[in-house]
């Protein structure tokens, strides 16, 4: 049985990233990484949101962290930032960090488990 196009792509993206556990996340965001949130408004409202991400929805989040973007974050300086993408389960959340470092973000990558584990893992998180 062969898997399909998306897994396929899934697993290549995955391949290039350093992914981070929820711990090493949260680390990381303490030491000035950017834990960036991409999940849509319903979701963030039936799940919970964390206090520490920045929220930017998937649709728009390349023309947020591009630094030569006019629609760019104010954090989106340049292509040394680090940013940390998290979804709900994170699967959209590799994908996407795979699409930044494809911008020019090399050092982009996401969370293993999304919303999911970060929550499992008992860090901070508030209701929507």
């Amino acid at each position: 049985m062969s898997g399909s196009r998306i897994d396929a792509m899934l697993a290549a993206s995955r391949a290039r990233l350093n992914r981070l556990t929820p711990v090493q996340a949260a680390a990381a965001a303490a030491a000035g990484a950017i834990l960036i949130d991409i999940r849509p408004a319903a979701q963030r409202a039936a799940e919970g949101t964390i206090p520490a991400a920045v929220i930017i929805e998937r649709n728009v989040l390349e023309w947020r962290l591009d630094p030569t973007s006019d629609a760019r974050a104010p954090f989106a300086t340049g292509d040394d930032i680090l940013p940390v993408i998290i979804c709900s389960e994170g699967y959209t959340s590799s994908l996407a960090a795979a699409a930044l470092q494809d911008l020019g973000l090399a050092a982009a990558t996401d969370v293993i488990g999304g919303y999911q584990a970060w929550a499992a893992a008992g860090l901070p998180t508030a209701r929507a």
